[in-house]
């Protein structure tokens, strides 16, 4: 039983954090479930409520806000916000499993220091921002617009990858997994 606990994977976007966290769910099914953020921000693309996130209106948004059913929450940029839902956590616990968060950085930060020993937070390392702009592009889901303001983010973040427990470099795929593989098997006592 993992109840109470959250495994926390944040990085600048682009940075292979989602691909580590799916990695991760196939490879401990029974053990972590993943947390669904909550967003005000319309679908992209073949997205799906309630797999990919939770969209609400920024009326609703700010209404859960108002009635304290998030964890954390934030505006990311202007008018686009995203949470995590107490609710959401909740019902991973009940199943007995860990919760596992593909989440940025000042959300990871901020479970972080709200569940402190209970929290593993790791930061994923892109090996360049250049290795990060290429991604982003390659992606092709995001505007230069978008991309430019996202590796304005990413160069802020960067800073804050000593303020969590460990972070993984993520320049070969197939290591970065092991590593993860071995951070959760640790915390989770798997091994």
């Amino acid at each position: 039983m993992h109840s109470g606990k959250l495994i926390i994977f944040s990085a600048p976007s682009g940075s292979g954090k989602t691909t580590l966290v799916r990695h991760l769910l196939k490879t401990f099914p029974d053990d972590i479930g993943f947390s669904i953020s909550a967003t005000s921000r319309p679908k992209r693309g073949a997205e799906e409520n309630g797999k990919d996130y939770y969209y609400l209106s920024p009326e609703d948004f700010k209404q859960k806000v108002a009635d304290s059913e998030f964890l954390e929450w934030e505006e990311v940029y202007a008018g686009t916000h995203y949470g995590t839902l107490r609710t959401e956590v909740e019902r991973i616990w009940q199943t007995g499993r860990a919760v596992i968060f593909d989440i940025d950085v000042e959300g990871g930060l901020n479970l972080k220091n709200q569940f402190r020993d209970n929290a593993l937070a790791v930061f994923v390392m892109p090996p360049s921002i250049k290795i990060l702009e290429e991604r982003l592009h390659f992606r092709s889901t995001d505007s230069k617009e978008s991309i430019a303001r996202r590796l304005d983010k990413a160069e802020k973040e960067l800073k804050t990858a000593e303020l969590f427990d460990t972070f993984i470099l993520n320049e070969d795929l197939a290591e970065a997994c092991t590593k993860a593989e071995e951070l959760v098997k640790e915390f989770l006592h798997l091994l």
